[in-house]
């Protein structure tokens, strides 16, 4: 991961560190970063390695600790504070944001999530995407997929996913749901009809 990260032309300095084995937080000494670096370089990782790499909390730092040998003392780094990278809070508006919110919320175990939160910045990895995916399921009765986190990871950018995968499967819901109330409109003997 770190060099992958070195192959950034704004990256001068950097160690990843896995936190007690739930996810990993990248330590960075920048030169020239624009101020869209988490985002670029999340993407950067993300199109070399598999997601579970890409560091979940970035950390900048003037410079990296040393050991008195000069060499880079990884127990010296400042411990990952979310609160301190999370993005300006804006509060969820509508009710499939504020739904999404309290999901997010309850399995990344934070206080609150903002629609500029990013999902993995707050603590989250493929596994937790996979629990709010499965409760989004069971919550909204439709399909998504663990991905869709991945490419959409703010609240506002999945909230918008989420409502047009909606709107996409309403049609087929539309027809769905009227042909069960036809069928509950048959009689017994109707019934035994069209399935003998």
């Amino acid at each position: 991961i770190e060099a992958r990260l070195l192959e950034h032309a704004w990256v001068r300095e950097t160690a990843v560190l896995a936190v007690d084995g739930k996810y990993l937080v990248g330590y960075l000494v920048l030169q020239n970063a624009g101020d869209d670096w988490r985002d670029v370089l999340s993407a950067h990782l993300a199109h070399q390695l598999p997601d579970y790499m890409v560091p979940a909390q970035w950390v900048l730092l003037e410079q990296m600790p040393l050991s008195p040998n000069g060499k880079l003392d990884r127990k010296a780094l400042p411990k990952a504070d979310a609160s301190l990278h999370a993005r300006a809070y804006v509060a969820p508006q509508s009710e499939l944001e504020q739904q999404i919110a309290v999901i997010w919320a309850e399995v990344l175990e934070v206080p609150r999530v903002g629609l500029n939160d990013n999902f993995f910045e707050l603590g989250g990895h493929s596994l937790l995407a996979t629990q709010v995916v499965v409760r989004l399921r069971e919550q909204l009765h439709a399909e998504f997929d663990v991905k869709s986190i991945f490419t959409t990871p703010t609240l506002a950018d999945f909230s918008a996913y989420v409502a047009g995968q909606q709107t996409n499967n309403s049609p087929v819901q539309d027809a769905l749901a009227k042909s069960l109330e036809a069928l509950k409109r048959l009689s017994a003997e109707d019934l035994d009809k069209l399935t003998s």
